[in-house]
């Protein structure tokens, strides 16, 4: 079985289906002859040209205003944003209408339309190119979001995404990107939306986090081992959520730990943490506990390393939440 890294197993996942199926199509800055800015759409122009594969200008809002229109008349258009600081001149197309139409015309209309986008820090990068605004998008009604954390994962995740009937926003941790390589089928498979994945069996505490620090997350529970027998949960997908494997494991566990890079204010742990207290309350052994971002910019790289969490700050908090 080949060995891929995250950038080649997504380049791979978009040459299956755009070969499966010719109404996908891709669009966005630099993805024709430059192959993208992360290479991930290196070869795909000269295989299947520049009718399917677009290079367009540096305008967020007409690439996804674009892809809405071809979604609705029965293409399936894979748009990507360079960095998901810039996606924010997309809001309005993806707020206002990708993510309304099947209610505004009772379901008589749907938008196939996958918007990728290079997302999170931990890569020493500049302003507005390393920002985790996942919670803009799980907010909006409509849209699903999802996050991969490995490459095996991000192949079956993208075929299910561009095989979805409505909107998806899919975050590839940058982080990620070349970090390592696993093995990765030719075959074609998908990972279903919405289904979390327990990546590490556990006992004492549940740690329920996403993207690159799933892996910060594994790398302290190796730690901690023999002291603490820790779970640890990929939510792979942020809407839809997978509730259900977010309450069995935290009923299993007592404690629970939320981890993720972005601002800790109304981030997804503020929801996972209202989840689990209406939910396991009698089962918990402690508060439910969020180590996140700060409420802040994302610093330049000199401090980058203090804003984010690591696999230091994840030992001591379990260590905190073993002794409450």
């Amino acid at each position: 079985m080949p060995l891929r890294n995250m950038v080649q197993a997504i380049n791979h996942a978009l040459q299956l289906e755009m070969r499966r199926d010719p109404n996908v199509v891709v669009l966005g800055e630099d993805v024709g002859v430059d192959g993208g800015v992360f290479r991930v759409t290196d070869g795909l122009l000269d295989e299947f040209g520049a009718l399917r594969v677009v290079d367009t200008p540096l305008a967020e809002s007409g690439i996804v205003g674009c892809s809405i229109g071809m979604a609705v008349k029965g293409l399936r258009p894979v748009a990507e944003i360079q960095f998901e600081g810039f996606s924010l001149p997309a809001m309005d197309q993806l707020f206002s209408h990708a993510a309304r139409l099947r209610n505004r015309s009772r379901g008589s209309l749907s938008v196939p339309l996958v918007v990728r986008m290079p997302w999170g820090g931990r890569v020493n990068a500049l302003e507005h190119h390393s920002d985790c605004p996942e919670s803009y998008f799980v907010h909006t009604p409509g849209l699903k979001v999802v996050v991969p954390s490995s490459p095996y994962d991000a192949k079956g995740l993208l075929l299910s995404a561009i095989r979805d009937p409505d909107p998806v926003i899919f975050f590839e941790p940058k982080k990620l990107y070349r970090a390592f390589k696993q093995e990765v089928p030719d075959d074609d498979y998908t990972i279903p939306l919405g289904k979390s994945s327990v990546v590490r069996e556990g006992e004492d505490v549940s740690i329920l986090t996403y993207g690159s620090l799933v892996h910060d997350a594994l790398a302290a529970a190796e730690v901690l081992k023999g002291d603490v027998s820790v779970e640890v949960v990929d939510l792979r997908s942020l809407s839809p959520l997978d509730r259900d494997g977010i309450v069995h494991s935290v009923v299993k566990t007592g404690r629970c730990l939320v981890v993720h890079e972005a601002p800790k204010t109304l981030g997804m742990g503020a929801e996972i943490a209202a989840l689990v207290n209406e939910k396991c309350l009698f089962d918990l052994q402690a508060p439910v506990d969020r180590l996140t971002g700060f409420d802040t910019v994302v610093p330049l790289p000199k401090l980058e390393s203090f804003y984010q969490p690591s696999k230091e700050r994840i030992i001591a908090r379990v260590k905190r939440l073993m002794s409450a």
